[in-house]
């Protein structure tokens, strides 16, 4: 399923206010992780799969990549995207992940930051992106937590005084589509344990370097208030390969 949730105006309404929307890969929780686990961008052709609004191409160029492609499905997040880029080596092009296709060998480094739970068959991605990728080269992605995403209803368990009990954990081995809520519309994610993620990489080729479940640390608690309830339950899973 090719979702594009985005190019209904209400709904990309209500993303736009989002503080990272706002704000950029600083008001990103998960940022200064992922930032750690990119390899050195530097002369590097890097594609970014479900780019938005250009936030992570942008970044790629200021680590003077050689040149960043962003690939998003959604015209009104290309639109942003280009109204906020100035630079001739950033390339937007509107493109399903589902359908990416591009020679052998093309890119250096294949990034992606909350996109890839969007996608059905994340087996076929990982072996598409292998052989996109030069040898060595590195393939890193966020996604939401399986924990997050096992139970379509994405919220806590709550006592008689609206108390957040406990975070539910229920038919986590029951892979598949799970019709969820955000920003008060429904959109379909799609659930898998991280034994798939990882196998799914492991059998496209890649060699596993990093693995994150983004604890909080204390500065993020002592920031915002809100990275409490990260310590409770893992919201981000974060995993950084690279081709043998």
């Amino acid at each position: 399923m090719k979702q594009n949730k985005y190019d209904d105006n209400s709904f990309f309404a209500k993303y736009s206010q989002m503080p990272r929307s706002v704000g950029g890969l600083e008001a990103a929780g998960e940022w200064s992780t992922f930032r750690g686990m990119l390899p050195d961008l530097q002369g590097k052709k890097v594609l970014d799969l479900g780019c938005g609004f250009g936030w992570h191409c942008r970044y790629a160029r200021e680590m003077q990549a050689s040149s960043v492609l962003g690939i998003e499905l959604s015209a009104n997040m290309l639109e942003r995207a280009k109204e906020m880029t100035d630079d001739q080596q950033i390339e937007y092009r509107q493109m399903a992940i589902e359908d990416i296709d591009f020679p052998a060998g093309a890119f250096d480094v294949v990034l992606s930051s909350l996109a890839l739970h969007y996608v059905e068959d994340f087996g076929a991605i990982c072996r598409s992106v292998h052989d996109m990728l030069t040898p060595g080269g590195s393939f890193v992605f966020s996604v939401e937590h399986p924990i997050f995403t096992a139970l379509a209803a994405q919220d806590w368990q709550y006592g008689p005084q609206g108390e957040k009990l406990h975070w539910p954990v229920d038919n986590y081995h029951a892979e598949g589509a799970r019709e969820a809520r955000f920003l008060n519309d429904d959109v379909i994610k799609y659930h898998r344990t991280i034994a798939t993620y990882i196998n799914g990489l492991l059998a496209a080729g890649f060699s596993l370097t990093r693995l994150s479940e983004l604890q909080p640390t204390s500065e993020m608690l002592e920031s915002n208030a809100a990275w409490k309830e990260e310590v409770r339950r893992p919201m981000f899973l974060l995993i950084a390969a690279v081709k043998a």
